[in-house]
């Protein structure tokens, strides 16, 4: 039972820490702490299909937007994130980010973590899975050879003693 909340734990912190932190319109510049070593990305939520173009400057060295390939969407509360970008920034510092789009829709911005970094807790939550019930069979196990070790042993003292 544990080994499973903590694989549903597990999974549902690594999505919810995927999602979007900084939101922001459509040619709004917003200055956002970038980290590489949280693997950040820039996130878009649309109801239609739009055309966009993001900037990013400053910092303490000149970062990169990379287009992701696929469609790769997160889902916080009832807000779909599709990751359209990575940031590859030299450094950790604070970086101004402009996105904007032509056409008139309903659209949000915002950057959170890329959800290839999901992985790791979900990895974690399926060793949990496993792991957890897997000590306790192997403690089950152990438990009951060194009971039946002794006492075979003060079976065969009684014999002799008797």
């Amino acid at each position: 039972m544990a080994g499973v909340l903590v694989f549903a734990g597990g999974i549902v912190s690594s999505v919810s820490d995927l999602a979007p932190t900084k939101t922001f319109a459509s040619g709004e510049t917003v200055t956002v702490p970038i980290d590489p070593a949280e693997k950040p990305a820039v996130y878009v939520a649309s109801d239609t299909a739009i055309n966009y173009q993001c900037q990013i400057s400053g910092g303490p060295g000149q970062a990169k937007l990379i287009k992701t390939t696929g469609s790769e969407t997160v889902t916080n509360g009832s807000t779909v994130w599709e990751q359209i970008l990575v940031i590859n920034a030299p450094a950790k510092g604070d970086y101004q980010l402009t996105c904007a789009n032509q056409e008139e829709a309903s659209v949000s911005y915002g950057v959170g973590r890329q959800l290839s970094t999901a992985a790791s807790g979900i990895a974690g939550g399926v060793a949990a899975l496993f792991l957890i019930p897997g000590a306790g069979l192997l403690v089950g196990i152990v438990g009951t050879v060194v009971v039946l070790v002794r006492r075979s042993g003060s079976r065969k003292r009684l014999a002799v003693g008797g």
